[in-house]
């Protein structure tokens, strides 16, 4: 019988023996309860290397979490540094495309302004040119109304020697009609 689990052989030696059994078997049966109980209970012993083997796991799972945690906290962090660098680069690269494009329009502005100016030039001299166009127009229709009335008075004075010629031609011949009837 083992030291850690008592169990009284004596006693239960002498019960099976009250009931019935004979000697040899009752001594038979004790060893063999013995050899069961040895076997199948657990000792005070094995509660405490199994606590210990239990509080071990859990130390090296403690310790597993604990390095996971920071593990994973690493990771986080280089996550966060780079997500951050990429960020400060993609602000950088913003600021500087946002100046190109500013550059770009104020370029731009610039063109259209002397397009403009060129295009408002353009048509001054096109406004001068019209302007001087018309007043010589305007000179020579007056010089063309001129020579047309100047011309209209000597048709004028023409058609009234004409007009002036057949009336006397007219008066002659009247007066030759009415001396002769």
């Amino acid at each position: 019988m083992s030291a850690a689990i008592e169990f009284d052989t004596h006693r239960f030696v002498k019960r099976l023996m009250e009931g019935g059994f004979t000697e040899t078997q009752a001594e038979i049966l004790a060893d063999e309860q013995v050899a069961l109980l040895n076997a199948n209970l657990a000792t005070k012993e094995d509660f405490a290397r199994l606590a210990a083997s239990v509080e071990k796991q859990g130390q090296e799972t403690q310790s597993s979490i604990e390095a996971l945690r920071q593990e994973t906290q690493s990771g986080i962090d280089a996550l966060r540094q780079e997500t951050k660098a990429g960020i400060d680069a993609l602000r950088q690269d913003t600021r500087a495309e946002i100046a190109r494009v500013e550059a770009g329009i104020e370029t731009l502005r610039q063109e259209t302004k002397a397009d403009i100016a060129r295009v408002e030039a353009g048509i001054d001299a096109l406004r001068q040119e019209t302007k001087a166009g018309i007043d010589a127009l305007r000179q020579e229709t007056k010089a063309e109304i001129a020579r047309i009335e100047g011309r209209m008075e000597a048709i004028k004075s023409e058609l009234l020697k004409w007009l002036f010629g057949a009336l006397i031609a007219q008066s002659g011949l009247l007066i030759t009609f009415l001396k002769l009837g």
